[in-house]
């Protein structure tokens, strides 16, 4: 294989091991094994997957409370991501944050965030920070439709173009913010055109197309890079499962879901590769083998993964005064 066909696969893999990354999570929150909050990504991996072949290591990624396939996208280890979400102290935050808080400093992946839009203002202080500081370095941040309607993300986008600072804005729009449909929710649903206001660039890109993503999001990218202020990118996609594991998924139709499981960006992704002669039947299921033995140990360690011992659950939460 040539490193064009190796990186393709490599895409591929990636969104197939967050597609099953999450129905294990389903499974072992099912089984209790998995408290409180879970808020799934199968139908979105072509956006996470696609955004982070534009990014390099030394970018800064704020995320949401629908970030599993951000980190892993990013290259946490299911490991660590599932021990987490078990709360043992071997994951990514001790146990402490569960599904909704992941962080890895040294992935530069500085969490997700269960208030919608709060991670936005956080972007544009790490963008702050870079740009006093002279480092060339994009503040890529995630987040939905719906945290358009908050005041932190008009704040934020109104300093950011102000100030001109590098920061990517992806826009995952799934058009649910939690229950509601977008144009219940905003009078312009045109978001490109929403955020023109700030005389920001904006680009708007099919978020089931992985390669799509990809392209967007590399011109957008290099544009923040090289100087030229924010860029907001609107990633149009659609989420398979409800909006959490709580949600009783009243406000969509079951033939609505369906038809847009025609345009699953894994199986699309796969046929573009077969069509290409990138990759053959065998190939895939190797694949699928694969990713099947990554979860499956990600499972086993989380399982063996230790509780945090009940002397140490104030740290980090209370500072005690100097005597």
């Amino acid at each position: 294989m040539n490193a064009t066909s190796e990186r393709a696969l490599a895409q591929l893999r990636c969104m197939l091991l967050i597609r099953r990354f999450e129905d294990q999570c389903a499974e072992s929150y099912s089984a209790q094994k998995i408290r409180g909050f879970l808020h799934l990504y199968s139908g979105e991996e072509a956006v996470g997957v696609g955004v982070m072949q534009a990014l390099t290591p030394d970018d800064n990624i704020v995320s949401t409370y629908r970030e599993h396939g951000h980190a892993l996208a990013r290259g946490i280890s299911a490991d660590r991501i599932m021990a987490e979400m078990f709360g043992k102290q071997e994951g990514v935050s001790r146990g402490h944050g569960g599904s909704m808080h992941l962080f890895d400093a040294a992935a530069r992946f500085y969490g997700g965030n269960a208030i919608v839009g709060a991670g936005i203002p956080v972007a544009v202080g790490f963008a702050l920070a870079d740009k006093l500081q002279k480092r060339s370095r994009v503040t890529c941040c995630f987040f939905g439709e719906g945290a358009v309607a908050e005041g932190a993300f008009h704040e934020s986008m109104n300093l950011a173009a102000l100030w001109q600072l590098p920061v990517l804005f992806i826009c995952e729009n799934n058009f649910f913010a939690m229950g509601t449909r977008l144009e219940l929710s905003e009078s312009d649903t045109d978001l490109v055109e929403k955020v023109a206001g700030y005389a920001m660039a904006a680009a708007r890109v099919d978020g089931m197309d992985i390669e799509a993503v990809e392209a967007a999001a590399t011109t957008a990218a290099d544009a923040v890079r090289a100087g030229s202020g924010p860029y907001f990118l609107e990633c149009r996609t659609y989420r398979f499962r409800a909006h959490s594991m709580y949600d009783a998924e009243l406000y969509r139709t079951k033939a609505e879901v369906e038809e847009w499981k025609k345009r699953d960006p894994i199986p699309l992704f796969r046929q573009r590769l077969q069509e290409r002669g990138l990759l053959t039947g065998e190939a895939f299921a190797g694949l699928e083998r694969d990713v099947a033995a990554e979860v499956s140990h990600a499972v086993a360690f989380a399982e063996a993964g230790t509780l945090e011992p009940v002397t140490l659950l104030t740290r980090f939460v209370y500072s005690e005064r100097p005597a």
